[in-house]
């Protein structure tokens, strides 16, 4: 073990009492992302919490749209990307020659599903390789528990290094890595040590994939809030009314029904007007919408911003609206990491009732929920917000309590930084007894 991946404990944290805390290895494509602000939140505190941890990435650095905090990161992070896989492909021929049995199994129960897209596939090939070559490194790394933050490639990696090595597993089931599943998330969900989720409607789909004595392996355990310590926004709810959205430009952003409501609205004389913050493949195709609808002029895409930008953006805005939709694939968000920032920064939201999402936002309680794909309610919302600014703020301030609770990021980080220990502790003992 390297003496940069022990990183010392924050003043935030207390000491972990009872059993050690296990080096982990933290698997991903990329770290740090700017649009996975909320993992390089959660593997920062939980160093800062004490755990050993150290970051394998399957593909190189990317830093393009990352916050200063991002980029000045010290944590130990391996990238394996294109460079590595000369060294991948020689891990996987050693295995192959020592291990054929075993290798071939891998093969057979790793490479021949149906997966969704090219994407899909070429990730779920390139993370199986490149488990070869994870297993390698983190034996000398000295790695005692894997964890993958994602349960589609990553985790396939994680698995497949798992099986090789002995060295348990773990993986975070969220949102598109799960829906739909991979072909082999079932093998996944059967040999983890245990499964980590941020909302209970996960918990309860993943729990349909772990053997009939394994159900208790699912935990759910919410994110920390990225912007945790934003001042609170006083939307001004003046004429020409302020309205946001912030996500990838992807199909189950449901961004097409929110110009459809943006339309509405105006046509029926209400001065709104929508900031749309992301990017993806579907940028252009919303552009042409817009010029369809006749809203060019009163919707802003500023394209991707860096995280650091959005408490500013939600800060002179009036509504937030995060109209996410369940694709035909069965692809859906969990709980949006955005809503949370909103409502940290007590920004009315109006959302969907998809998947997680009403955890959080609790119809007429905390916000207001829509139906999915449904464009006139998410202008009627608007227009009931509107009306009624007062309570539209006593909803969002509601709404800001509660995520200050729900997604607490010293206490959510060591909840995780417990059920890592508990988890090997327990894994040690029975491995113990069987010897």
């Amino acid at each position: 073990m390297h003496d940069s991946d022990v990183r010392p404990t924050s003043p935030l944290f207390p000491p972990a009492p009872d059993a050690p805390l296990p080096h982990t290895g933290y698997v991903l494509l990329w770290f740090p992302l700017a649009s996975e602000t909320f993992i390089f939140h959660e593997v920062r505190r939980l160093a800062e919490a004490g755990l050993p941890v150290r970051v394998y990435t399957m593909y190189a650095s990317r830093l393009r749209g990352c916050s200063d905090a991002m980029r000045s990161t010290t944590l130990p992070v391996r990238h394996f990307g294109v460079r590595a896989a000369g060294r991948a492909l020689v891990a996987f021929c050693r295995s192959l020659l020592s291990r054929p049995r075993l290798t071939a199994r891998l093969m057979r129960d790793a490479l021949f599903h149906r997966l969704r897209g090219w994407e899909t596939r070429l990730e779920a090939i390139v993370c199986f390789f490149y488990g070869f070559l994870l297993a390698e490194e983190i034996q000398r790394d000295g790695i005692e528990l894997l964890h993958a933050a994602w349960g589609n490639g990553p985790a396939t990696a994680a698995w497949v290094a798992s099986r090789l090595t002995g060295v348990p597993f773990s993986f975070t089931g969220r949102a598109n890595d799960i829906y739909p599943q991979d072909g082999i998330l079932p093998l996944k969900a059967r040999d983890a040590l245990f499964i980590r989720t941020n909302n209970r409607a996960n918990g309860v789909y993943l729990r349909g994939f772990c053997p009939a004595d394994q159900q208790d392996k699912v935990h759910v355990v919410y994110n920390g809030l990225t912007l945790g310590g934003a001042a609170p926004s006083l939307a001004s709810f003046m004429p020409d009314y302020q309205l946001l959205s912030i996500g990838r430009f992807v199909p189950k952003k449901g961004f097409d029904d929110l110009l459809a409501a943006v339309a509405r609205l105006r046509r029926e004389n209400v001065p709104v007007r929508l900031t749309l913050v992301g990017d993806g493949r579907l940028r252009l195709s919303l552009k042409r919408l817009c010029r369809r609808l006749g809203i060019e002029s009163v919707v802003d895409m500023p394209g991707f911003l860096p995280h650091d930008r959005v408490q500013a953006l939600m800060r002179s805005h009036d509504i937030f609206l995060m109209p996410s939709v369940q694709t035909a694939s069965g692809d859906r968000d969990g709980i949006p990491n955005v809503i949370m920032e909103a409502l940290s920064c007590r920004m009315p939201v109006i959302a969907t009732d998809v998947c997680g999402i009403k955890e959080v936002v609790r119809d007429g309680e905390t916000g207001l929920l829509a139906p999915q794909r449904d464009p006139r309610a998410l202008a009627d919302g608007v227009r009931r917000l509107l009306a009624d600014r007062d309570e539209a703020l006593r909803m969002a301030a509601r709404g800001r309590d509660l995520v200050l609770r729900m997604f607490d990021s010293r206490a959510n980080t060591l909840q995780l930084r417990d059920l890592y220990r508990d988890a090997c502790a327990q894994a040690r003992k029975e491995r113990a007894s069987h010897v």
